[in-house]
């Protein structure tokens, strides 16, 4: 091996964190979305710090679509951002940053996982999976809105998306009724909105069944009105 050959060996290296090869599954990382990350890292590296899904779809298994769709999740799970470039001798305004890996993987006990870490990721898969797209910037902000700004449980907003899919209005705005006025009457478990969604379709499947009205009490319907028909 000529000394030229050595150095352009060692020049080809990339430094690895040894810490991310042995911790990334404890902190809900996939092996491909590794990849997909330490390929961001060499792209830096190489000067380009906002590759497009195409180019970094050329260095791995996964297709373009499937490396926009990682680098989605990746934004929403809090592993990866979005960094605005003010600087006027770069054509690129965005770069991605790894900061928020970083921040995960050495300031944060990561031994262990909890189920609702795990769901608040499964919380915009899920989403996209029944409006059927992408979320947008809002949609997603408004999702972190409820878990950090309401402090809602991810099971208790997964129950809302389900309650406006079994009302047929799927929107965020309607989920938004739903999860304030839960809120407000004391739901804070998905158990306690089961029960009271089922208190409710099964009251409408009685009154669907007779035409007197007058035969039994009126039922307090206010309770589900409020969010899911007011204004």
């Amino acid at each position: 091996m000529t000394k030229k050959n050595y150095q352009d060996i060692i020049q080809d290296q990339m430094p690895v964190s040894k810490k991310l090869l042995t911790t990334y599954y404890k902190l809900g990382l996939h092996e491909t979305e590794l990849i997909l990350l330490l390929q961001l890292s060499r792209f830096a590296d190489e000067g380009n710090y906002f590759p497009t899904p195409f180019e970094l779809a050329q260095s791995g298994s996964f297709s373009e679509e499937q490396a926009a769709s990682m680098l989605r999740k990746l934004v929403q799970k809090g592993f990866l951002s979005i960094e605005k470039n003010d600087s006027e001798q770069t054509p690129i305004s965005e770069s991605y940053s790894l900061e928020p890996l970083l921040e995960k993987l050495y300031d944060e006990d990561v031994s262990v996982i909890t189920r609702d870490e795990e769901n608040i990721g499964n919380i915009f898969i899920l989403f996209e999976q029944e409006f059927g797209r992408p979320l947008s910037p809002f949609e997603i902000e408004t999702i972190n809105s409820w878990l950090d700004q309401d402090s809602l449980e991810p099971s208790l907003i997964k129950a809302g998306l389900r309650e406006s899919v079994l009302m047929g209005k799927l929107n965020f705005k309607y989920i938004d009724r739903i999860l304030r006025e839960w809120k407000k009457k004391g739901i804070h478990t998905v158990q306690d909105a089961r029960k009271a969604s089922q208190q409710f379709h099964q009251g409408r499947a009685n009154d669907n069944s007779t035409n007197t009205e007058n035969t039994r009490p009126k039922r307090d319907t206010s309770f589900y009105y409020n969010w899911l028909e007011g204004d």
